[in-house]
Formats: C-alpha cells, structure tokens, sequence
C-alpha cells in the first residue's frame, strides 16, 4: 500500500519534483532524466509522485491557507492564531487552533504587534527650566563663547 506523497517525502523533495515538473512542461528546455541527476533525486520517484493524486487533507490545508492569507492580510497583519481561528469558526470552519498554527507557520505569517504611543516629553511641569542665553542666536562672537548640547530621548 502507498502512502499519500506528503506523508513519505521530505519536503525538500517535493519541491524539487515540482521544479521538475515546470521546468519540463513549458520549455521542454531540459529532460527529466538530467534534471533528476542534477537534483539528486530518483526518476521512478518523481514518476510516482505525478501519479499520486494529492490528498484530501492536503487539498483542505490549501484551501485553508488562502483563507487565512486573506483573513491576516484584511487585519492589517495584525492578527494571530487565536483570532484567526476565531473567525473561522464564526465562518462555519470546523478547524483546530493547532491546525491554524502550524498553517500559519508554513506560511510563515505571525502576528505584528503596533507599538502603542508614548508621551516622551511633558510640558506642563513645576521643575525649573535652564535661562535661554542664546534665543536662537547660533552664530556667537567668538569662539568659545557659546556651548551647545542635545539630549535625545528614545
């Protein structure tokens, strides 16, 4: 009995038989023989592989990732696996929140947290504030006369 391909084959492998499989459809550039040498992988395996039809889990993640590609990207990429799943299951999914990690990380999409903002300057104070020697006057006498510094807080 044979497995389903993405239970048996590393996933390395399966890339390069889809390689081969687009590069030896269009152009007709290369044969499958000499593409499966240069690749290291064996010519009966790839043929295996085209027959194999995918299976259904795999057909059901495919369809699974475009959703949850559409549902991070309509919130700004803001949300995560918690929130995701969520929405899928008030869509009508019968999903796990597992199943949309590890989804989510073969996309390689995680949640971007927005910083929030802070204050870092405070106006209105009682503490006392430096004379203003120089009231925008850059351009002193002589040297030496007029000294200058920044302080920048992150």
């Amino acid at each position: 009995m044979k497995f389903p391909r993405s239970t048996r084959l590393h996933e390395k492998t399966v890339d390069y038989y889809r390689f081969i499989r687009e590069h030896t459809k269009e152009t007709k550039e290369f044969s499958v023989t000499k593409m499966c040498q240069v690749l290291k992988v064996s010519r009966s395996g790839y043929y295996d592989w085209l027959k194999c039809p995918m299976s259904q889990r795999k057909k059901k993640d495919m369809q699974l990732k475009e959703k949850i590609r559409q549902i991070y990207q309509e919130s700004r990429k803001t949300y995560g696996s918690p929130r995701i799943h969520q929405k899928l299951l008030r869509e009508g999914y019968t999903i796990g929140k597992k199943r949309v990690e590890r989804l989510m990380q073969e996309l390689g999409i995680q949640a971007v947290a927005r910083r929030k903002y802070k204050a870092t300057t405070d106006s209105a104070h009682s503490k006392p504030v430096a004379d203003n020697y120089l009231n925008r006057d850059f351009t002193p006498e002589k040297p030496n006369k007029s000294w200058v510094a920044d302080i920048s807080v992150p």
